[in-house]
């Protein structure tokens, strides 16, 4: 008598586990990964010292910031743009990590390696899961190395340093924490345009500038309309962690990231679930 071997199924958790093995091994085997996290400290280190050199006539600019802190995160909420210095701050981040998370899955087709994921698993959500938590990894490494950067640049510059350090804490921990919604979104994106390189990390670079919220900001401003409103969206979430931050700020940027990412992790998963994934 022959016994016939039965073989369980893996559990949920021990799929997202064997796969967020694997999908961490790349990230931290991929030089890409360790590239933009320089470039994440070089960012506000070299915006930092452009403010210090000299005019054509030999004099020296005035500096975008009076402190080191507003490098970080803008001073108050400012959803319309009117200068460089309310753009240049952690925000940035978002839109180089969408080009590093454009590079990262697009390695994944164009080495062959999603078509012999999905021959032996299967599950099209696990790989969402999965590419979202590394990638919010990734970004959330290169706010901290911007923080760095930023901090060595503004002792460079010789700007002040008085802040609200509950409020900074706030700031930081918000837009780390936004990461996670904002790798959602570019992942998403990713397996949209998965056969098209250039179009995905264009789509990424624009998404991540918050070209569309800034439009919308600008409408809503001459309406009347409570600006509070954007903080439903990742870019509007993002902005509102900034050096008047409270717990409620916090609050925000944990939902709205939560919700997001769930959002497009389900949208992605019936996108790669309904077409063809090579």
């Amino acid at each position: 008598m022959t016994k016939e071997l039965k073989f369980k199924k893996p559990s949920f958790s021990e799929r997202i586990k064997g796969m967020l093995g694997v999908d961490f091994y790349r990230l931290f085997h991929t030089p890409m990964f360790y590239i933009f996290l320089v470039i994440a400290a070089i960012i506000p280190a070299m915006v930092s010292a452009m403010t210090m050199m000299p005019d054509q006539n030999g004099e020296t600019m005035k500096p975008l910031y009076s402190n080191v802190w507003q490098i970080m995160a803008a001073s108050e909420p400012l959803y319309v743009i009117k200068s460089i210095a309310d753009y240049a701050n952690m925000n940035m981040v978002f839109i180089f990590g969408g080009i590093m998370v454009s590079i990262f899955i697009g390695h994944d087709y164009k080495s062959g390696y999603v078509k012999q994921l999905f021959t032996t698993h299967a599950k099209k959500q696990d790989y969402m899961i999965s590419k979202t938590l590394v990638c919010a990894f990734a970004m959330a490494c290169m706010c901290i190395t911007y923080l760095i950067g930023g901090i060595a640049g503004g002792a460079f510059a010789g700007y002040d340093w008085d802040v609200n350090v509950g409020s900074l804490i706030i700031a930081l921990l918000g837009k780390i924490i936004m990461s996670l919604g904002w790798a959602s979104l570019y992942t998403f994106l990713n397996v949209i345009f998965r056969r098209y390189f250039g179009i995905s990390i264009a789509s990424s670079f624009f998404f991540g500038t918050g070209i569309l919220i800034i439009g919308v900001a600008a409408v809503v401003e001459k309406l009347s309309i409570p600006m509070s409103l954007l903080n439903l969206f990742l870019y509007g979430s993002s902005v509102n962690a900034c050096l008047v931050s409270n717990i409620g700020t916090l609050l925000t940027c944990a939902a709205v990231s939560v919700l997001w990412a769930v959002f497009y992790i389900l949208l992605g998963t019936r996108i790669l679930s309904k077409s063809d994934v090579y």
